[in-house]
């Protein structure tokens, strides 16, 4: 098959594109060509920026079985490349986000709770209080255009190698320097990610199987202190969200850290039966760990809580 890929170059993308040249199927990607480009190289660059006008000239006169939209993030962008489209795709996908629920706190969370009020269409600027509400109009956008052959994907927070966003490789890199690990809550609560190459090979299934609707995707729901020794952290302490909230310690310093009881606590509790009776296949958590730790041990990433300020902060709790 022949398969569109809007972005591409990076983290979800990179995996979604070798997933499908891992399927046998011709990739092309649409990109600005602003970040590094470690593709194989069979896959067909092509440049343009739908937030522009001309943006995108390089699809014209062309057709593709598929297009799988990973980069939509504004209502004007995701209307420009849906519209353009809809003659010269057979289905689009559009990757989403579970941020799109209206009621994170419930449990578990499932693909008919309701959304969020979407945005406004002239609404461009993403911040985290935004991002919600741009997704939730884009998946609007695409249904509309597209009907039967539009399918949405809403990932959780999405794990595994090429992850730039410092949040799942701050555990495994964290457990892999060794020392005393100061661990949120006291075990019990729970984390849930989902690997990238599940979010590649679901995307790679839906499209050779012609399936729409909407899914959610999200991965085994482990608690922290299985999460934890799937990374290899120990020894750990155990320190309360009051505690961690008396030294200013939250979601940015310890992330992936949403207690059980949160406003947004139904984020790890994403419910993903759907997307498996659809064929999705999870890898195993100490995969990931593995994979993602022995990506970023080279990556040389930054994380918001030093070694110095967390052997502080233990220190402090002991003398308390």
């Amino acid at each position: 098959m022949d398969i569109l890929i809007l972005g591409g170059t990076k983290f979800v993308g990179r995996h979604i594109v070798e997933a499908f040249l891992q399927g046998g199927h011709r990739v092309s990607i649409l990109a600005r060509g602003q970040s590094p480009d470690e593709l194989p190289a069979p896959v067909e660059r092509l440049r343009g920026d739908r937030g522009e006008a001309g943006g995108l000239n390089a699809l014209q006169g062309r057709r593709w079985d598929a297009c799988v939209d990973v980069s939509g993030y504004t209502p004007a962008a995701v209307r420009a490349s849906a519209e353009r489209l809809r003659e010269q795709v057979e289905r689009y996908v559009f990757i989403s986000t579970a941020s799109v629920y209206a009621h994170p706190e419930r449990h578990p969370v499932r693909e008919d709770d309701p959304l969020l009020p979407p945005s406004a269409d002239d609404v461009n600027e993403v911040t985290g209080e935004t991002y919600g509400p741009l997704k939730v109009r884009c998946e609007e956008i695409v249904q509309e255009v597209y009907g039967e052959r539009a399918t949405i994907l809403r990932p959780q927070i999405v794990a595994g190698p090429f992850d730039h966003t410092a949040r799942y490789p701050y555990w495994v890199d964290r457990a892999a320097r060794g020392g005393e690990v100061l661990a949120p809550g006291d075990g019990t609560d729970h984390v849930q990610v989902i690997d990238a190459r599940d979010l590649g090979r679901f995307s790679v299934k839906i499209v050779e199987g012609g399936i729409g609707g909407v899914f959610n995707l999200a991965g085994p729901r482990l608690s922290w202190a299985e999460f934890l020794q799937v990374a290899g952290a120990a020894p750990v302490t155990w320190v309360g969200v009051h505690e961690l909230r008396a030294h200013s310690l939250g979601f940015r310093e310890l992330p992936l850290y949403l207690p059980d009881n949160d406003a947004q606590g139904g984020l790890m509790d994403v419910d993903n039966s759907r997307a498996r009776a659809a064929g999705l296949t999870l890898t195993d958590p100490a995969q990931t760990a593995r994979d993602t730790r022995a990506w970023s041990a080279g990556a040389g990433l930054e994380y918001a809580l030093s070694p110095e300020r967390e052997a502080e902060v233990l220190a402090a709790l002991r003398g308390a």
